[in-house]
């Protein structure tokens, strides 16, 4: 069983407000907000008093958190949220979500009601519909918020609307199990047994005929049918006696019906084992965070008036993911820089840590990041990514360069004061100056040869003490006018050479350079692909859901007689074929398209880093 290591108690999802209308509570928010890993979302619904709370807290592994009560009053109001550590999917969180119960008569609100209803719909990746006794037609009439979700829920912005919009609604609506309480019936059928999902199956067949009463009849499983492409039944035995049914809270296991125990246990092992990651359009498995902002984006569509629409609410959520997505990728590479980078250090371990910052950010902004289609936010990010390492590679010479000079000013101090106090103005003085020269160009050497500016810090000070050198050259009278002209070309000689060391050093640096750019944007394609491709494979998985479901739908419908409604079954069976090899055969143009974004970006970027780089470079230098 799972343990509430995120939360200890459920809190408060979306409540009514002062005025009477849904909201998010902040708390809730906030506590999603922290969550950056995907989510399992399951929901429970149905009418109140019917023991919903009870399966909530057996799929967290609780005994008590969700509200239950004793008495007829309805306990939970809103949506209720608990998230804890998924027990099976290892990076996953399970969040639950129980709903106020359906049909209180004192809330004398109905639309209230479809309204929770609707957005457990929208929030899950698998919605149970908990309800008492039996599935017969009383049943599936007080089911009835299942045929009214095409009216209060639009999978498409208006004016691109299909003619077979259940495809639509199967791709983006949750799995659908059914659980049955307090269900005393034998599993029989003709005599022979049979499983609690042909149990729901022949309770969803339709009634043949167009009147009014055999439509009535049809439109809730109707829509059962062609809304959730996965159904699943559980009956439950009642759990204990009536007496003790009050205090459900403070009974334990061996308190329960043995066949109720081993029933939930059932119910709960299938939900760890089946239940996928929440997705929207698209195929885009979501976070804890984008939960909580499709939350708000649902609920305020439906405070405004408005039908909550699928397609609006991706681009909504969209927008708000992508920014947060760019700024905290971005906040996650400078931690990881200014914790692991010690200034000064030698440049290839520099980029070696920018290397693992810039992975790790760009895996946090690809899980994080929504429907990022023409990668504008992703090239966002590698332009500020790029200009963050290069401040830290300028401050990396800056620092090496401070500390080279501090070197430099210790060793050559002795060289200094010998020249202050004209210690070789005399005879043979030049060839002193020249020997202490070179012994103290060792010497800073071998002190700062794990330094990159090492070379140019002593390239600079050679070139200084050019006309020093000279002035004692020619004041030496135990040199020779033709000893003095060899010893001018060959101190020239040892400039240049050092000059050239130092040029090295630079076109090194710029190799460094060149080569992160082009492992960075390597590594901003490869993220692309994969989450495309991660995507496209869900997509696959869903249209696959969905043609199996169709095709199971028109093979019952052929066997109860059905002949035109398996017929334009057909017709939609074909399209959604047609879709899926299309969507197949665009694959390579999406990565193409997806290359030539991502690599112009890199040529737009790559030829200003390195001329600014080098520009202030030299500026350092001069």
């Amino acid at each position: 069983m799972a343990c509430g290591g995120l939360m200890s108690a459920p809190v408060c999802l979306i409540e009514n407000d002062e005025n009477g209308k849904l909201c998010v509570r902040k708390q809730a928010k906030d506590i999603l907000d922290g969550i950056k890993e995907p989510v399992v979302v399951v929901s429970v619904v149905g009418l109140y008093r019917t023991g919903k709370s009870y399966l909530m807290n057996r799929l967290a592994g609780q005994q008590s958190g969700f509200a239950l009560g004793g008495t007829i009053e309805s306990k939970t109001k809103g949506i209720w949220m608990w998230c804890v550590p998924h027990p099976n999917k290892e990076g996953h969180t399970l969040v639950l979500l129980d709903t106020e119960g359906l049909g209180d008569v004192d809330k004398g609100d109905e639309k209230h009601d479809t309204w929770i209803f609707c957005l457990a719909v929208l929030l899950s990746s698998t919605l149970v519909y908990n309800s008492l006794g039996v599935i017969d037609n009383m049943a599936l009439e007080k089911l009835h918020y299942v045929t009214e979700l095409t009216e209060n829920i639009r999978v498409k912005a208006e004016g691109s609307r299909d003619e077979d919009e259940s495809a639509d609604f199967m791709r983006v609506f949750p799995s659908f199990v059914w659980a049955v309480r307090d269900f005393t019936l034998e599993l029989t059928m003709g005599g022979d047994p049979i499983t609690s999902d042909q149990y729901l199956e022949s309770a969803l067949k339709l009634k043949p005929g167009n009147s009014s009463q055999a439509e009535r009849f049809n439109l809730p499983r109707r829509c059962l049918r062609h809304f959730f492409a996965v159904r699943k039944c559980f009956v439950f035995p009642r759990p204990a006696s009536t007496q003790n049914m009050r205090k459900m809270e403070e009974l334990t296991e061996k308190d329960l019906d043995s066949e109720f125990l081993e029933q939930a246990n059932t119910f709960c092992h299938y939900i760890y084992d089946n239940a996928d990651p929440k997705i929207v359009c698209g195929g885009r498995t979501i976070t804890g965070s984008a939960l909580g902002n499709l939350a708000e984006v649902y609920v305020e569509s439906i405070r405004s008036g408005k039908v909550p629409c699928l397609e609006n609410a991706v681009v909504s959520l969209s927008k708000i993911q992508n920014d947060r997505a760019v700024e905290q990728a971005l906040e996650s590479y400078m931690t990881e820089m200014l914790s692991k980078a010690q200034l000064p250090m030698d440049p290839a371990d520099l980029s070696n840590i920018h290397t693992v910052a810039e992975k790790k950010a760009i895996e946090g902004f690809i899980t994080m990041s929504f429907n990022d289609n023409d990668q504008i936010y992703q090239k966002e990010l590698m332009r500020k990514i790029q200009n963050e390492y290069q401040d830290m590679c300028l401050q990396n010479h800056q620092a090496s360069h401070m500390q080279c000079e501090a070197v430099l000013l210790e060793v050559f101090d002795t060289l200094e004061k010998g020249i202050s106090d004209g210690l070789y103005l005399k005879p043979g003085g030049y060839r002193q100056y020249r020997d202490m020269l070179a012994q103290l160009a060792e010497e800073y050497k071998a002190k700062t040869k794990s330094q990159i500016m090492c070379e140019e810090v002593l390239s600079l000070h050679l070139k200084a003490k050019e006309e020093v050198g000279n002035m004692i050259l020619r004041s030496d009278e135990c040199l020779s006018a033709a000893e003095q002209e060899k010893e001018v070309q060959r101190l020239k000689n040892e400039i240049l050479e050092q000059q050239q060391r130092g040029l090295e050093e630079q076109n090194r640096l710029q190799a460094q350079v060149f080569k992160d750019m082009q492992r960075s944007h390597k590594e901003h394609v490869d993220q692309i692909i994969h989450q495309m491709e991660r995507e496209q494979e869900r997509m696959r998985r869903d249209n696959e859901q969905v043609l199996k479901a169709k095709l199971r739908e028109k093979h019952a419908l052929l066997q109860q007689g059905f002949d035109q409604q398996a017929s334009r079954l057909q017709r939609q069976i074909d399209c959604l074929k047609s879709e899926m090899q299309e969507e197949q055969k665009s694959k390579p143009s999406k990565v193409s398209r997806i290359l030539d974004g991502v690599s112009a970006t890199a040529e737009l970027i790559v030829p200003s880093f390195v001329p600014k780089f080098v520009s202030a470079i030299s500026k350092l230098f001069k």
